[in-house]
C-alpha cells in the first residue's frame, strides 16, 4: 500500500519566523494595548523592553525566564518541523543567558487536511530537541486550526547576576553573530521547488542547532547585551539593541557571516515577503546600502544565531570560550555613541 507523503509547507501561507508580524505593526499593537493595572516589582524584563522573554525575580538570587514562540512550517518534513520550532523557542531562554528547565507544546492542526499521525511526528521532533537541551516536553494544548502551527512555551532559570538583555549594550562593544544569515532565502527557494538538497541540509542544520552557548555567555561580564536573530532579520534585532541601549552600530558587511551560495537563489528572486515587511518597518533608520545587502541583512531568520555585544577588553575571552564550543567567531561590527546619523551604518 502506498504511503501518502504530506509536504507541510504546502498547507501554510507563511513559513517559520517569516510569519512574524512586522516590527511596525507590532509597535502599533503594543502601543494600543491597555497598560497593566498592576506593576509587579519582581518583573525584571517585561513587554516594555522588547526583549526575548519575560523575566521574574524569584527573590533568592535566581530569576525565572518565561517565553513562547510558534509558527507555520518552514520545511516539508513533520519531524524536522518539530525540531526547528523547538530549537527556535528554546533559543529565547539561551538569549537571556539562562538555562531551560521545562517546555509545553502549542499545536494548531488542520484535522480535515492532515492526519493526526503527522502531528505526532511534529511532537516527536520537538521531544528530540528538548532532550538535547536537557528538558522535558511536559504537556501542552492543541486546537483545530486552518493551517498547521507549532511551537513551545518554555521556562528557564538564570542567576540574576548573569541575566543578559538586549538593551544594555555600550559604545565600544564589538558585535558577533553565532549563525550565518540566509535561512529565509533558502526556505523561500524550497517553497518554490528550486532548493538544492545540499543547501537544504545546510539550512536544516542551522535551524536545529541549539544556542546552548548563551547559558555560558551569561557568565561573562564582558558580554554587555545579547539577543537572538529571528524574524526581524539582523538589522531589525540590531536596531532594537541600539535603540534600547542608546547607541548606534557600524556593520562591516563583508564580515557578516552568510550561508554560501544564497546569491544564486537571490538572483532567482527568492526573497521572502518578510524581508520587504522588515525593511518597510525600519529601513528609514538604516544608512545607505545596496539592494543585495538589504536582501541579506533584513532576511528573516528562523532559529537564528545569537547577536552578542562584547566589551573591547573581553573579546579575547569571548572568542576563546566560543572556540571551546566549536565556533570560530570574529566581530562583524562595533557600537558607538548615538549621534544624529543613522541608527545603523553599513560599511
Amino acid at each position: 500500500m502506498e504511503t501518502t507523503i504530506y509536504k507541510l509547507t504546502q498547507y501554510s501561507h507563511g513559513a517559520g519566523c517569516g510569519c512574524k508580524i512586522s516590527p511596525a505593526l507590532l509597535d502599533k499593537i503594543l502601543h494600543t494595548a491597555t497598560p497593566a493595572a498592576f506593576a509587579d516589582p519582581r518583573l525584571l524584563v517585561g513587554n516594555d523592553k522588547r526583549d526575548d522573554a519575560a523575566v521574574l525575580d524569584l527573590g533568592n538570587g535566581t530569576a525565572l525566564i518565561a517565553t513562547t514562540d510558534f509558527f507555520m512550517p518552514i520545511v516539508d518534513d513533520a519531524y524536522d518541523f518539530g525540531r526547528i520550532a523547538a530549537a527556535n523557542a528554546i533559543s529565547d531562554v539561551y538569549a537571556m543567558g539562562g538555562q531551560p528547565v521545562l517546555a509545553i507544546a502549542i499545536l494548531g492542526w488542520p484535522i480535515s487536511k492532515l492526519p493526526p499521525e503527522t502531528a505526532g511526528q511534529v511532537l516527536e521532533g520537538a521531544r528530540a530537541i528538548c532532550a538535547e537541551a536537557g528538558i522535558t516536553l511536559a504537556g501542552g494544548h492543541s486546537i483545530d486550526c486552518p493551517e498547521p502551527v507549532f511551537g513551545l512555551a518554555v521556562n528557564g532559570v538564570v542567576p540574576v547576576a548573569h541575566l543578559k538583555e538586549n538593551a544594555t549594550a555600550a559604545a565600544g562593544c564589538h558585535l558577533y553573530l553565532t549563525k550565518a544569515l540566509g535561512v529565509g532565502v533558502l526556505s523561500t527557494a524550497q517553497k518554490r521547488g528550486s532548493l538544492q538538497p545540499e543547501d537544504a541540509a545546510i539550512a536544516l542544520k542551522s535551524m536545529t542547532t541549539l544556542n546552548k552557548s548563551g547559558a555560558l555567555l551569561g557568565r561573562l561580564d564582558a558580554v554587555t547585551a545579547m539577543t537572538d536573530v529571528t524574524g526581524f532579520g539582523l538589522l531589525g534585532h540590531l536596531a532594537e539593541m541600539c535603540a534600547g541601549s542608546g547607541v548606534s552600530a557600524v556593520v562591516e558587511f563583508e564580515k557578516v557571516p552568510v550561508i554560501p551560495g544564497i546569491s544564486t537563489y537571490l538572483d532567482q528572486g527568492c526573497v521572502p515577503g518578510g524581508t520587504h515587511r522588515n525593511w518597510s518597518s525600519y529601513g528609514d533608520t538604516i544608512g545607505p546600502l545596496t539592494e543585495r545587502q538589504q536582501q541579506i541583512l533584513a532576511d528573516p531568520q528562523t532559529s537564528g544565531g545569537l547577536l552578542v555585544a562584547v566589551a573591547a577588553n573581553g573579546t579575547g575571552a569571548f572568542e576563546q570560550l566560543m572556540r571551546e564550543q566549536g565556533y570560530d567567531l570574529k566581530p562583524f561590527g562595533r557600537l558607538q555613541p548615538q549621534g544624529s546619523g543613522p541608527l545603523i551604518t553599513i560599511a
